[in-house]
C-alpha cells in the first residue's frame, strides 16, 4: 500500500469525495476487509457495502487483498490502494488554479495557487515515473521557526530570497546540454494551530510563527529519471521559547 496517492481523474475524484466511499477508504486503510465485515462498521446492508466497494475498485481507489470461504460463500478481501489520497487540481483541469495569472508574492491566494500547482506537477511526475517504471528523485525541506516580531519575519524573507536567488544564479545553466529544468518552491505562512494547542491569541486562530518549506521537483515532466529518489528534511529551531 502506498503511503499517498494523487487522483486524477474527475469521476474517481467523485467517488472518492462520497463520504460513505471515504469512510470505506479509511476502513480499508486500516486493513483489509470483506463487504460483510464492512458493513456492520459502516451501518449498512451488505450489498450497499458490496455497490460501493466496485465503485471504489472501477477507478482504483481500492484492490483486491485475497479471498476467503466463509461456508458456501467466497468473501472477497479488499483493500485501500493507498493510506491517503490528494485530488489534483487536474479532476478540475477547466478552473484549476493558474499561478502565472497573476504573481503576488504576499498573497495568500497566489501561494495557494502556487501550492495546487505544486500538487498537480508531482502527481503527474508521480504517474509518469510509476507507468515508466522508474524511481522519481525529489527532495523537500520542511521546517519551522518563530518569529519575535514582524520586522524579524520581513527580514528573514529578504535574507531567504537573497539566499535562494544567488544559489539560483549560481547553479542555474539555461544553456547547458543535456540539463534538465527543476522548479523551486519556498513558502513562508503562519502556522495553523492544531485543535488540542492552546487557544491563539489571533481571531483567526493561526499561530503567530511561521513555516517555512522549500521543495525542489527532481526530475523532468515525462517522470522518466534513472536517478534513485531521496527526501530530506531539516527542523528550523525556534527562535524564541
Amino acid at each position: 500500500m502506498l503511503d499517498v496517492t494523487v487522483i486524477e481523474d474527475p469521476a474517481a475524484a467523485a467517488v472518492s469525495l462520497d463520504p460513505i466511499r471515504g469512510r470505506l477508504l479509511a476502513e480499508l486503510a486500516a486493513g483489509p476487509a470483506s463487504a460483510a465485515m464492512l458493513a456492520g462498521k459502516v451501518g449498512l446492508p451488505r450489498q450497499k457495502v458490496n455497490y460501493h466497494l466496485k465503485a471504489l475498485e472501477r477507478h482504483g481507489l481500492v484492490e483486491l487483498a485475497g479471498e476467503r470461504r466463509k461456508g458456501n460463500v467466497t468473501e472477497r478481501l479488499m483493500r485501500a490502494t493507498a493510506a491517503s489520497y490528494v485530488i489534483s487540481p487536474l479532476a478540475l483541469a477547466a478552473v484549476q488554479p493558474d499561478p502565472d495569472r497573476f504573481r503576488d508574492q504576499l498573497s495568500a491566494r497566489w501561494l495557494l495557487a502556487v501550492g495546487a500547482r505544486l500538487v498537480r506537477d508531482v502527481g503527474t511526475l508521480i504517474t509518469g515515473a510509476t507507468r515508466a517504471r522508474k524511481r522519481l528523485a525529489t527532495f523537500a525541506l520542511d521546517g519551522e521557526v518563530r518569529f519575535a516580531s514582524a520586522a524579524d519575519r520581513a527580514a528573514f524573507i529578504e535574507e531567504l530570497t537573497a539566499g535562494v536567488s544567488a544559489l539560483v544564479r549560481k547553479y542555474d545553466s539555461p544553456e547547458a546540454e543535456g540539463g534538465r529544468g527543476h522548479r523551486i518552491v519556498v513558502a513562508v505562512h503562519p502556522t495553523v494551530k492544531s485543535p488540542v494547542d492552546e487557544p491563539s491569541s489571533s481571531a483567526t486562530g493561526v499561530a503567530e510563527g511561521a513555516a517555512a518549506t522549500g521543495i525542489a521537483e527532481i526530475a523532468d515532466s515525462t517522470g522518466s529519471t534513472g536517478s534513485t529518489g531521496s527526501t530530506g528534511s531539516t527542523d528550523i529551531a525556534d527562535v524564541q521559547e
